[in-house]
């Protein structure tokens, strides 16, 4: 079938770990019900099942690690992730919301050559973890030639960071979040991680009233060292276009999921509405 069909999923995948995978979620969201989404959706509530069970599954590890750091299953598959991206908006965008946004926080990390925080990452997808993407600020959203988030160098070598983010979705439970700037007197661009648990990272509010954290948060003198660099200059640049390149992608996939859902209950609505003695159907 073309169409996702949660009931009769009889699409072939190139390896067990994959329809397992798939399978899986679809039964999560089955079990669950639409009406205990609804009611999700509308009060708001964190959602810390789906995550559990992503951590139980390793759902984000085996789809977002690549080859060279992951287990044997493990890949970063753009086929096998659109067709999460699928499944995932079918049930509800929020869900889908929190899987795109660690995914554009992985891209500055996979694309660097520092592979301490590769091979972190890993072990931290192992664990269930999900990532954030530091990119739009409040005064210029995405404009990055304008981005105010500096690092300041110290005379040890190290850096400060100052500065804030804003609109960042995972920005109060990312285990990372890859934040591009620049470094002050020179004016290099610069992608860095920081841990949002650190006392110089002040998660300010969650600027939208959804289940999504959408985070606005600011760096007080975080500290940062270079083992927190991933890229600078034109590679730090290419690593923000890249990302989205990559991550935006998703989006389209996402839509077919909306859209699905959205035909399946307008055909069932119709379905059972009889006008002037005929079904509308």
């Amino acid at each position: 079938m073309i169409l996702f069909n949660p009931h009769q999923h009889t699409r072939e995948y190139v390896d067990a770990r994959s329809k397992e995978i798939m399978l899986k979620t679809i039964d999560f969201f089955e079990k669950k019900g639409k009406k205990k989404l609804k009611e999700d959706d509308h009060e708001r509530v964190w959602y810390s099942d789906f995550l559990e069970f992503v951590k139980k599954e390793k759902v984000f590890a085996t789809l977002l690690t690549t080859s060279e750091f992951g287990a044997e299953d493990d890949r970063w598959d753009t086929w096998r992730n659109c067709e999460f991206n699928e499944i995932l908006a079918f049930y509800g965008l929020n869900y889908w919301y929190t899987w795109q946004v660690t995914i554009l926080g992985l891209g500055p990390i996979w694309m660097s050559p520092n592979k301490e925080i590769k091979q972190k990452t890993a072990q931290l997808l192992e664990e269930g973890a999900i990532f954030a993407f530091g990119l739009s600020e409040k005064q210029h959203g995405a404009d990055l030639y304008s981005t105010e988030m500096t690092l300041y160098p110290q005379d040890d070598g190290t850096y400060k960071a100052r500065g804030s983010k804003y609109y960042i979705g995972n920005g109060n439970e990312a285990a990372l979040v890859s934040i591009f700037g620049k470094i002050s007197g020179s004016g290099d661009y610069v992608f860095f991680v920081v841990d949002p648990k650190h006392e110089k990272y002040e998660l300010v509010k969650n600027i939208c009233n959804s289940q999504n954290y959408v985070a606005e948060f600011t760096l007080h003198n975080y500290p940062i060292t270079e083992n927190e660099i991933l890229s600078r200059g034109r590679d730090g640049w290419d690593a923000s276009l890249n990302t989205v390149n990559v991550g935006k992608f998703n989006l389209g996939w996402a839509s077919i999921g909306i859209c699905t859902h959205a035909f399946y209950e307008a055909i069932n609505h119709a379905g059972n509405r009889r006008l002037f003695d005929h079904f509308v159907t």
